[in-house]
């Protein structure tokens, strides 16, 4: 019986739906493009979270308090979190931008060297949004990039 149940399952089966379940080379690229920025971004929040000695330093170097890396280490886990659920993704992203963007005022007011501090959160920004350009069509379809 079950036999018949597959055999007639597979019949019905459309070509074009067999080739919807494989994930397209676009997709599969912005899901390597998050994982990168994830990756990047888990270890900076861990970092704070955990209070490594020498996140404690860089944070001391820009002119805040060790006790701020709790709250800051948390901000980026909730934000981390949207950005891991595709319901929420758009959001996550939106708040890791605005998060990176006040890195970039930091380093901008210190003086930092342009190309390694004050446009590394750029980077990690520019990742995040394409990543989740090249893996979602609602952010596609938003910024009219789909016909």
């Amino acid at each position: 019986m079950s036999a018949r149940i597959l055999q007639s399952a597979s019949q019905t089966a459309s070509p074009s739906a067999s080739s919807s379940r494989r994930i397209s080379k676009t997709v599969l690229a912005g899901r390597i493009i998050s994982v990168i920025a994830v990756v990047l971004l888990t270890m900076d929040a861990s970092m704070k979270l955990f209070g490594v000695k020498e996140a404690v330093e860089g944070t001391v170097q820009l002119g805040f308090s060790p006790s701020v890396m709790l709250p800051l280490g948390l901000i980026e886990l909730a934000a981390l979190i949207m950005y891991l659920f595709p319901r929420t993704s758009s959001l996550g992203a939106l708040l890791w931008t605005g998060y990176l963007g006040g890195a970039v005022a930091i380093h901008v007011q210190l003086g930092n060297p342009m190309f390694t501090h004050v446009l590394s959160p750029v980077y990690v920004a520019t990742l995040l949004w394409l990543g989740l350009f090249l893996r979602d069509e609602r952010v596609r379809d938003v910024l009219g990039a789909r016909k």
